[in-house]
């Protein structure tokens, strides 16, 4: 962390402790309230699905981080050092993670998407998602172009193959929903 700089750290920590007050200022849950509290959950039908720490959209926030990390490091990398692009991308996953958890964006999943019982993220949950893309973030600048792109496609693909939804899906969903996809997604 001593390569990101201290006061980019401490920035980082700060939006993450703003986010999760915020959060609970919004009536997020803390946690899962209908049983044991656990580090995964692999149903994305269950109550669990989004409650608990990550869940099978945790690799969405993953491929955000490696998105932010080469967006950040290609229009900014002469202007902002690597710990201001990370706080940057941190800032910006927990700006989401609020937007998120808004009554508008959960009304919006449920009417537009295949996730009629969503009811919004635990602040747990959104607590790691933000570090999966912390996490991405980290990966993109340690491993070779080609091993984030790789991980982008594979995790979209098997995301498609087992829960015929991804990051793509999700966001042409959200801002231009296709009835025909809706359709194949609940079948």
């Amino acid at each position: 962390m001593a390569l990101f700089g201290k006061r980019y750290v401490l920035l980082v920590l700060l939006f993450v402790s703003l986010t999760a007050i915020i959060l609970l200022s919004l009536g997020r849950v803390p946690f899962y309230e209908n049983g044991p509290v656990a580090l995964w959950s692999s149903n994305v039908n269950s109550d669990q699905n989004s409650q608990q720490f990550a869940d099978i959209y945790t690799f969405t926030h993953l491929i955000h981080g490696l998105v932010f990390y080469f967006f950040l490091w290609f229009f900014f990398r002469e202007k902002l050092s690597p710990g201001a692009r990370l706080a940057l991308a941190v800032g910006i996953e927990c700006a989401w993670e609020i937007i998120e958890n808004t009554d508008f964006v959960i009304q919006r999943y449920r009417e537009a998407t295949i996730s009629l019982d969503y009811y919004g993220d635990s602040v747990l949950n959104s607590l790691g998602d933000i570090l999966a893309c912390f996490l991405g973030f980290i990966a993109a600048r340690k491993f070779p172009v080609w091993a984030s792109i790789a991980f982008i496609i594979l995790s979209e693909l098997a995301l498609l193959f087992f829960i015929k939804d991804n990051l793509t899906l999700n966001i042409i969903m959200l801002l231009y929903p296709i009835e025909a996809v809706k359709v194949w997604q609940a079948g």
